[in-house]
C-alpha cells in the first residue's frame, strides 16, 4: 500500500473563482461518503464570494477503523489525509487566501481528521467546525498539538447518543482545543443519533 493513499485523488470546487474569492470553506466527507455527497451541504448557504473545496478520499474512507483506535492501526491513512488537508491549505494560501478566511469543516469521519489537522497545525483561522467526531487516538496526546488558534472560533456538535462518538472525547476535544487558545462553542444534543441539524446549520450560518 501507498504510504500517501489519498494523494492523487480529485478535490471538488465549488463557489466562485478563485480571483473572486473572499474566503474558502474545506469539506472533508465521512466514512463511505464522496466528496460530492459533502459538497450538497453549501446549499444550506446562502453566500457569495465563498470557495467551497472538497477533498476525496482513497476508497471513500480516511482510515480503515474506529477513530478511537490506536493512532498507529489508522496509518497511512490518517497521515495521508492530514497531509491532503495541509497540501490544500498551503495552495490556497498561496493563491493570496489567508488562514483567517479559511473554514475547515467536517462531518462524522472526516470530523476527526479536521480536528486532528487544526489542533496540530493552531492557528487563527475563520473557523474550524467538527460535526460528529473528535480528536483521533485510543487516547489524547496533548503533546501532538502545538500552536495557538488565537481565540479561532471552534464548534463541536454531536449526539449525547451518538454510536460512533462518545460525549466523553467531544469534552475532551473541546479541553485541548480550549487549552490552545480557540472560542469553543460545544452543544450536545439530546437522543440526535448520527446527522446534522438545523441548529448546527444555523452556526455555520453565522459564521460564514
Amino acid at each position: 500500500m501507498s504510504d500517501h493513499p489519498h494523494e492523487n485523488e480529485e478535490i471538488l470546487f465549488e463557489g466562485v473563482d478563485i480571483n473572486s474569492a473572499k474566503s474558502v470553506m474545506i469539506l472533508i466527507h465521512g466514512r463511505g461518503a464522496t466528496a460530492e455527497s459533502i459538497l450538497t451541504l453549501i446549499k444550506e448557504f446562502t453566500v457569495s464570494n465563498y470557495i467551497y473545496a472538497a477533498p476525496q478520499a482513497n476508497g471513500n474512507t480516511w482510515y480503515p477503523y474506529s477513530f478511537l483506535s490506536p493512532i498507529e492501526t489508522n496509518e497511512p491513512g490518517l497521515s495521508s489525509g492530514l497531509k491532503v488537508i495541509d497540501k490544500l491549505i498551503n495552495k490556497l494560501n498561496d493563491a493570496g487566501i489567508s488562514n483567517n478566511e479559511i473554514i475547515l469543516l467536517g462531518f462524522s469521519q472526516g470530523a476527526c481528521p479536521t480536528l486532528e489537522y487544526a489542533a496540530r497545525n493552531a492557528k487563527y483561522y475563520k473557523g474550524v467546525i467538527g460535526l460528529s467526531g473528535g480528536l483521533i487516538g485510543d487516547k489524547i496526546d496533548k503533546r501532538r498539538y502545538s500552536g495557538s488558534f488565537e481565540n479561532c472560533p471552534v464548534f463541536l456538535g454531536c449526539s449525547n447518543i451518538d454510536p460512533h462518538v462518545p460525549e466523553e472525547r467531544v469534552k475532551q476535544t473541546a479541553e485541548v482545543m480550549e487549552g490552545l487558545g480557540a472560542s469553543v462553542t460545544k452543544r450536545i444534543y439530546k437522543n440526535m443519533g448520527h446527522t446534522i441539524n438545523e441548529d448546527e446549520i444555523n452556526f455555520i450560518r453565522n459564521l460564514l
